[in-house]
């Protein structure tokens, strides 16, 4: 093998052995009785998000496949949370990397792919970004990492620590340690694929929700198996739903997806918060609303278990925009309705 391939694999793993597992906490939740909601939080991994594991996996699928050499440069394109992650393995092993943004990205997820010494090319909204990242790789001679197309195939569904084997095993001990249910957004449909795989690889009695917001073509794709649908318009959700069926979504590893509104989505964010005094971003917020919904259901229906969502990231990224309430009511409307609703019945 190339010498400078093998020392960036060794570099990549040996990042990845430092690190701890990231923990999964009991959410103290008044309005539920028989049902257990855990949060895995994903924002301790050192670039903050859940998109550090996928960032690892696709920067190791594409050294093994020959893709990136010394020198390539790396072309993604992200909503910022995983052009952070592929900013940060970028740097580790010596490449230039160029990250194709919406000019709606938060500023602080900008700044920090600046941090990691990365360049920007930005384009005006979502369904720019895949066009202009396969223009930009071939004008420079780059590789396109193309994070909706890999993110199902490059990391081990059936475990290597991914989030998935590290999720069940910290289960373990807990009241209902196999999950009734498991809810998760879709970005890629990375995670939510290699959930589900690794669900039925274990023979697991576990249901996959996947939570999906406004904007996004997922839920109808999901529903009417059409994956030609297109939006000209993207989710306003950062990080999660897209106006095409990207690659890596695989419905046939779902159990049943619910729609999230958008507001809604915020008010829980913000309900978090309150519970736990920690910011937390829109997308958890997403997941948080549909394992409410969920665990709800079940205590309706007189059925005791665990219910596992994901803590995707820090919500500080967000301070301009989502945590900006004028910015809120202009971008996304009155979420006070959702509010209402979460104080009622789990506060």
């Amino acid at each position: 093998m190339d010498y400078w391939i093998a020392e960036s694999i060794r570099k990549i793993n040996a990042d990845a052995h430092r690190s701890a597992d990231t923990h999964l906490f009991k959410l103290p939740i008044h309005g539920l009785n028989c049902v257990d909601i855990y949060l895995k939080d994903e924002s301790t991994h050192p670039t903050g998000s859940l998109k550090h594991r996928l960032a690892r996996s696709l920067f190791l699928y594409a050294l093994v496949n020959g893709k990136i050499r010394e020198g390539t440069r790396v072309i993604e394109a992200s909503s910022g949370s995983t052009a952070v992650s592929e900013a940060y393995f970028a740097r580790m092993i010596g490449v230039p990397f160029t990250a194709v943004l919406p000019k709606s990205t938060a500023k602080s997820k900008i700044d920090l792919i600046h941090f990691q010494g990365a360049e920007i090319h930005f384009v005006g909204s979502a369904p720019e970004m895949h066009p202009a990242s396969v223009t930009l790789a071939e004008k420079v001679g780059g590789y396109f990492m193309d994070q909706f197309a890999f993110a199902e195939r490059a990391t081990d569904w059936r475990g290597n620590n991914n989030i998935a084997e590290s999720l069940f095993r910290q289960m373990e001990q807990e009241p209902h340690p196999i999950p009734s249910v498991i809810v998760m957004s879709a970005g890629t449909g990375g995670t939510s694929a290699t959930l589900g795989r690794y669900i039925r690889y274990k023979g697991h009695d576990t249901e996959l929700v996947v939570v999906d917001p406004e904007n996004s073509v997922f839920l109808e794709s999901y529903q009417t198996g059409n994956r030609g649908l297109i939006r000209s318009c993207s989710s306003r959700i950062e990080g999660i739903g897209r106006p095409r069926v990207e690659k890596s979504f695989l419905p046939d590893v779902i159990d049943r997806m619910i729609q999230v509104p958008d507001a809604a989505s915020i008010a829980t964010m913000l309900w978090l918060e309150k519970q736990i005094r920690r910011r937390a971003g829109p997308s958890t917020g997403t997941n948080l609303w549909g394992a409410l919904q969920v665990a709800q259901e079940m205590e309706a229906a007189g059925r005791s278990g665990s219910v596992v969502t994901v803590l995707c990231d820090d919500g500080n990224r967000y301070l301009d925009t989502f945590y900006n309430p004028e910015w809120v009511m202009e971008h996304i409307g009155d979420t006070a309705s959702y509010t209402a609703n979460l104080e009622k019945h789990l506060s």
